[in-house]
């Protein structure tokens, strides 16, 4: 990793020719387009020279479209055919503005429009005025980010790297881009541990889709570590991407490894839905914690109306405060049906998913749960260390989701208590101060794949976490104490002695109702017409260890202690 942080490190310095002409809060709009462009650029090197003579060869020809032809020379899916490269650009210092533009058009159609979203135009334009053009482009000139000195996941790590750092100045949520590496590695372990078999057979081809793809770390870790099980293998990445910038960092990354960039898709997932036919094999994401999805209500609310389950959110809307279910049940509609080998998705939460939302009439969070437990789709939930994301130390949670379990899991959920699993880091990086090891990472996947009792493991059957809440009456009585009853005869409830209780699926009601309530109050009775059935996942209780209080001896000798040691100081301050 010493070239990631070298290479990092020089390309944040170039920033500071910015200093004065720039605001900091702008840099990366200089920055992240430039680094993308010269690594385009190292990576074309070896083949231009035949590229240009191609082109010179078949400009006299009637083919409207070259770029498949002048693509193969390259051996990229992309190309540039104009003359200029950036050795070619620092050689010309009067014209580097008119010569950058026509590099950059030079590129094939599909690295054209990656630059595009960095509506880096604008820039050329300030920075030749100011006089900064040239030094930048040559600042840039002299670092080598070809894929051999720097791999497709180191150079993940730098654009993440400095995202974060313009984040960081500009005062934005830099973790909204990106999600640690070692959490993403262990989701993929989980993600492949059970079809290890079919991912080492010869030639297979499997997909992943990520709806929050960010810069496509997520995507670029699942392809590495099939690599790694199966060299033969295949694993074609889907995604998509709101924020114009990290979608075209993801969609270079995937030009370069020869991956289709077309299956990138830019906008909002859950309302420009880009891939609505797809169905892929694996899904992965992190979607930003606590997103607020008013500003596209209306299109979410009328899919749920009108479509229901033949949408994507027929199981429930979650509160518009918290939009983490729409973009689990976005993912859940892209599963493949069991009947077609199913599909396996893992996706990081903070802790509200778990237990927000009452059960009622209207579908909300506890009728998704309902809705996900009941058909035996929630494998597992691994709770994670804090402080293991860069903007927020909050605890976080990965659920595991599947349409195909193992004939051991059918009908159960695994809780995983992994909050212990983590090593501090020695320098932290915004909120993030803890990491999973390589160990703790295997530890974890092990206890998953081994399926369990255990310290750190729970299993339950669905209904475990299911309860029915019901509403307990009690009868209204006249100013003589007797029970007022209605033209049938039967007792009148009295809203002001009205009550509810929580009672576990797992339990009878009428037997609950004599053991817990009916001693307290003989009279009461329950309206099963209001009866709402409600899933949520206490994952504290579960792991919930008692602590003995400290004895009154130890308070007191820690006490005294601290008035010597107060006394102590008071002294050498009063000399």
């Amino acid at each position: 990793m010493k070239n990631v942080k070298e290479s990092a490190n020089f390309i944040w310095s170039i920033a500071d020719l910015l200093r004065g002409d720039y605001k900091q809060s702008d840099y990366g709009k200089v920055i992240l387009p430039l680094t993308v462009l010269r690594r385009l650029d190292c990576v074309l090197e070896g083949t231009k020279a035949e590229v240009l003579k191609k082109y010179e060869q078949m400009k006299s020809t009637n083919i409207q479209n070259l770029d498949p032809i002048l693509n193969k020379v390259a051996g990229y899916n992309f190309h540039n055919r104009s003359p200029f490269d950036f050795n070619k650009l620092i050689a010309d210092p009067n014209d580097i503005a008119s010569n950058l533009r026509n590099y950059i058009n030079g590129f094939s159609e599909d690295a054209r429009e990656v630059i595009e979203q960095f509506e880096f135009e604008n820039q050329i334009n300030k920075m030749d005025d100011a006089n900064l053009l040239f030094m930048v482009v040559k600042r840039f000139q002299e670092i080598d980010l070809h894929p051999d000195r720097i791999s497709s996941m180191e150079m993940g790590y730098m654009f993440e790297e400095l995202i974060r750092k313009f984040a960081e100045i500009s005062n934005e949520t830099a973790g909204e881009h990106f999600t640690p590496r070692e959490v993403i590695k262990l989701m993929v372990n989980i993600l492949f541990l059970n079809d290890r078999e079919i991912l080492t057979k010869k030639g297979i081809t499997k997909t992943i889709f990520d709806c929050c793809a960010g810069t496509g770390g997520m995507l670029s870790v699942a392809e590495e570590y099939l690599h790694e099980l199966n060299s033969d293998a295949r694993l074609e990445v889907f995604g998509q991407e709101l924020n114009p910038e990290s979608y075209a960092i993801c969609k270079s990354d995937l030009m370069i490894k020869g991956q289709n960039a077309s299956n990138i898709k830019k906008g909002n997932s859950i309302s420009e839905d880009q891939l609505s036919n797809e169905k892929f094999d694996y899904l992965i994401t992190n979607p930003p914690f606590g997103v607020k999805w008013e500003k596209f209500a209306k299109k979410v609310k009328e899919e749920h109306e009108q479509l229901g389950h033949g949408g994507r959110f027929g199981a429930g809307l979650p509160s518009v405060s918290d939009g983490s279910f729409l973009f689990l049940m976005h993912l859940m509609s892209k599963m493949k049906p069991a009947d077609q080998g199913g599909s396996r998705l893992a996706i990081v939460f903070n802790g509200s998913p778990l237990f927000s939302g009452s059960p009622s009439k209207t579908k909300n969070e506890s009728s998704i749960r309902q809705w996900i437990i009941e058909n035996d789709f929630l494998e597992a939930v691994i709770a994670l260390p804090n402080q293991l994301f860069y903007n927020t130390g909050i605890s976080t949670y990965i659920w595991v989701i599947s349409n195909h379990k193992p004939a051991n899991r059918k009908g159960k959920v695994q809780l995983i208590n992994g909050v212990d699993f983590f090593k501090k880091m020695s320098k932290s990086l915004g909120d993030k101060r803890n990491e999973l090891s390589d160990d703790h990472i295997g530890e974890i996947t092990k206890i998953y794949g081994e399926f369990k009792e255990g310290q750190y493991s729970k299993i339950f059957d669905n209904k475990a976490f299911g309860y029915a809440k019901v509403t307990v009456e009690r009868p209204e009585r006249n100013a003589k104490g007797q029970v007022v009853t209605d033209k049938k005869g039967n007792p009148k409830p009295d809203s002001s002695l009205r009550d509810t209780e929580n009672i576990p699926l797992l339990m009878d009601v009428e037997e609950y109702m004599e053991k817990e309530v009916l001693p307290h109050v003989p009279d009461a009775w329950i309206d099963h017409s209001k009866t709402n059935v409600g899933y949520e996942i206490n994952f504290t209780k579960y792991f919930y260890q008692y602590k003995p209080l400290r004895s009154l001896e130890e308070i007191r000798a820690d006490i005294m202690a601290l008035e010597q040691e107060t006394d102590g100081l008071l002294k050498n301050v009063m000399l």
